[in-house]
């Protein structure tokens, strides 16, 4: 079941009674959470049975639990979206770069830094692309730009300006050539 297919079991009043109350006392019995929620038994176990259905509880010699490991992976799916690479970045180039970005990226992360100049350079064009042109930025927001895509963003932030796609001046960066829309900028 899909993270958010997941939570929605919280969007019932019941379950999301009986959840909070299973965050507030990790483990209680059932007589323990129709106290603590104030529903009727069959209320609790029927918030509890669709809880447990969708992985969310866990139940064992009468008691219950809140899956804290459950919940730790739905966030951090939520948190890292399954993003495709952007449509737009293939249009104008040729079916080799594609090839080189198909190569050197898994949906939008990085995966290695070509050591090949010419592939190195597709994929700092396409790179490029993130930054706006006439805009403006500090270093600190190349950085988590480029640290989306890959964790050695210095790096790539080096390589960006040594090949001429950025620019800089006191910290500040900005677009100084790539493509911008496919078209070339050199």
């Amino acid at each position: 079941m899909h993270a958010v297919e997941r939570l929605k079991n919280f969007l019932d009043a019941d379950r999301l009674a009986v959840a909070g109350a299973l965050v507030v006392v990790v483990d209680r019995s059932t007589a323990e959470l129709v106290a603590a929620t104030g529903l009727d038994g069959r209320r609790v176990l029927e918030a509890i049975g669709a809880l447990r259905s969708a992985e969310l509880v866990t139940s064992a010699d009468g008691r219950h639990r809140i899956d804290v490991e459950a919940l730790r992976g739905i966030a951090a799916e939520l948190v890292e979206p399954d993003l495709p690479m952007d449509p737009v970045i293939g249009f104008g180039m040729t079916d080799d770069e594609r090839d080189v970005l198909a190569r050197y990226f898994e949906r939008r992360t990085l995966t290695a830094v070509p050591t090949s100049r010419a592939k190195r350079l597709v994929v700092l064009e396409r790179l490029a692309l993130e930054f706006d042109v006439g805009t403006r930025y500090p270093e600190r927001d190349v950085n988590s730009i480029l640290g989306g895509f890959h964790p050695d963003w210095s790096t790539l932030r080096r390589h960006l300006v040594d090949e001429g796609l950025l620019d800089r001046e006191q910290n500040v960066y900005w677009r100084s050539g790539g493509r911008v829309a496919g078209v070339y900028r050199g």
